[in-house]
């Protein structure tokens, strides 16, 4: 059984760590800032929901999984408020500066 949960929580994590890898380098091709905000705030949800399903599969039910519960939320949260916030930074900057 240790072996099933082990494997499980090492394809999430994985999967997660390559949302995250391929999610980069696609910023790169990506023509304007705010496409890239926008890539940036789908990549962290996504791969960080992943890495974090896959440790709370790892830790089972204890105190680590309780923190990992409170830091998924936490960053679900705040990840568009933060993208948001940073896309109104840049189109006040551009329109001051255009």
């Amino acid at each position: 059984m240790d072996t099933l949960i082990n494997l499980i929580s090492f394809i999430f994590i994985f999967i997660g760590s390559i949302t995250i890898l391929i999610g980069s380098l696609g910023l790169l091709r990506l023509p304007d800032v705010f496409s890239r905000i926008h890539a940036v705030g789908m990549i962290d949800t996504a791969g960080i929901g992943f890495i974090i399903f896959g440790l709370l599969i790892y830790s089972g039910f204890t105190i680590v999984s309780i923190k990992l519960l409170i830091l998924g939320f936490v960053l679900i949260f705040t990840s568009p408020i933060s993208g948001h916030a940073v896309a109104i930074s840049a189109k006040n900057w551009l329109r001051a500066y255009n």
